[in-house]
């Protein structure tokens, strides 16, 4: 299982309400995320906006491509894609993993 670490920047004026859709995930899209091969998903902020997500899969790029194939992420990032600085595209697309420089098991 690979673990995949990645970070987005939230607009602050928008993180409130950021925090609220993601308290009300719509099952749809956790259920496609589960078939889709992400796994142990979780995302992190600060009070400036800035996210850190970790997940694990067996394979990431499969998982992204598998989730790029849903409506509902269609949909999602859509709905998303406005509450972030720096992107030129889906939010989704944005998602670089981080090097991993340490793992204590």
């Amino acid at each position: 299982m690979r673990r995949v670490c990645f970070v987005l920047k939230v607009r602050e004026e928008r993180l409130a309400e950021y925090r609220r859709r993601h308290a009300e995930v719509w099952p749809e899209m956790r259920r496609a995320l589960s078939e889709s091969g992400w796994h142990n998903y979780s995302l992190f902020c600060d009070e400036r906006g800035m996210v850190v997500g970790y997940l694990e899969t067996e394979d990431f790029d499969a998982a992204r491509a598998a989730m790029d194939k849903t409506e509902v992420n269609a949909r999602w990032q859509a709905e998303m894609a406005p509450f972030f600085e720096g992107l030129d595209g889906r939010p989704d697309e944005g998602m670089i993993p981080l090097t991993e420089l340490f793992h204590l098991p």
